[in-house]
């Protein structure tokens, strides 16, 4: 059995910045534009920037079982999502939302950050992801840069 020192130390990864992101995003050619804005919470609020960003938009749920699996879905924003159906598809045990603690020690960002791209970071190794078709049809997807 190996342990990592930061863990024995009780030292936490420090989770990826939007510039750790973007360098990653150009390392692999993925062409990147981000557009600035206020804070947006839910899919209602977030409709008023449909009309000056093209692409597909995004709601992202980080959700767990009773036996600590962790999930994060990527869902086109108007996708619904019947979480019963998906535990019994998946395999797992009834889900709930990830706590708030949870989400910032394995995904590095806070409530209302939730992203695809916080997988970047190594805490985030166990989350199984979970990717809606709908999304594989657009060119151009929207996503937080780790921050909201």
């Amino acid at each position: 059995m190996s342990t990592s020192p930061n863990k024995e130390l009780g030292v936490k990864p420090t989770p990826a910045g939007r510039k750790t992101l973007f360098a990653r995003l150009e390392e692999l050619g993925i062409p990147t534009i981000t557009v600035e804005h206020e804070p947006m919470f839910t899919v209602e609020e977030s409709k008023a920037l449909r009309e000056s960003l093209p692409g597909a938009y995004t709601k992202n749920l980080f959700l767990t079982d009773k036996d600590g699996s962790m999930v994060l879905v990527v869902a086109k924003d108007d996708t619904k999502i019947d979480l019963k159906a998906l535990a019994k598809r998946l395999g797992a045990g009834r889900f709930s939302f990830g706590k708030g603690e949870l989400l910032e020690a394995v995904l590095g960002v806070p409530a209302g950050s939730v992203t695809p791209f916080a997988l970047i970071n190594r805490s985030a190794t166990d989350v199984a992801v979970v990717v809606d078709k709908a999304i594989m049809n657009f060119a151009e997807i929207n996503c937080h840069p780790l921050e909201n």
